[in-house]
């Protein structure tokens, strides 16, 4: 299993030397020689290569990867631009639009969001291909917990978004002030209309960070 990113071993480094974490990465690289996971190795650490601990200013957690062909990237809810866009993320770009005015993109990449200090988080970072949950509880939750300490720990506001009752029970994880939690339905086609549309999380996001003295997100993906 890849190494994380340099600026991230700085402040988990300890998770690293852990058992847990020895175990997980041989559990990756074993399923990885017998099976087809997803994301590739390449991109399994890419929300922490896109986004440093010292400039997340938004958290958006996701479960675990897409499980279809050449959906996972290793950002949450997003797929790259030639990738047809998975029915949840259609939600979401509807909320975009319908909250911030932002046009529908025509593709599914939310690398923008990364690049400017939106960590698309999954709880569980690697999938079996077609397999959904397929690699929960073999330790990725206890790392990415770790990486929620670590943001919680920063003296500036981060905006969590929870999405979903699963995102939501990461919540005893962050200690607010200084930060702020959204939570609302998750944008699946299952639970939308259940409170995910409406709950406008891209501009109270926003309003969270001027709030704090901090620039907003350009949230659009055109």
């Amino acid at each position: 299993m890849k190494p994380i990113p340099a600026s991230w071993n700085v402040v988990l480094g300890a998770e690293i030397d852990r058992p847990y974490y020895r175990e997980l990465s041989r559990f990756v690289d074993d399923q990885r020689d017998h099976h087809a996971i997803l994301p590739e190795d390449a991109d399994l650490f890419s929300a922490l290569e896109l986004t440093s601990p010292d400039r997340v200013k938004v958290v958006i957690l996701g479960q675990d990867p897409y499980p279809g062909p050449g959906q996972a990237h290793g950002l949450a809810f997003s797929v790259r631009r030639d990738v047809p866009i998975p029915r949840s993320l259609r939600n979401i770009h509807r909320e975009l639009r319908d909250d911030v005015g932002i046009a529908s993109p025509s593709h599914g990449n939310l690398e923008a969001w990364a690049r400017q200090g939106v960590l698309l988080l999954n709880a569980v970072l690697t999938v079996r291909a077609g397999e959904p949950n397929s690699h929960a509880g073999r330790g990725w939750e206890t790392f990415t917990d770790a990486i929620i300490r670590v943001i919680a720990r920063q003296t500036h506001r981060v905006v969590f978004v929870l999405w979903g009752g699963y995102a939501q029970k990461k919540l005893p994880l962050i200690s607010a002030p200084p930060h702020a939690v959204l939570s609302s339905a998750h944008p699946s086609p299952l639970s939308a209309r259940r409170g995910f549309f409406g709950s406008r999380p891209f501009s109270r996001a926003n309003q969270a960070l001027g709030a704090a003295g901090q620039e907003p997100v350009n949230w659009s993906l055109l």
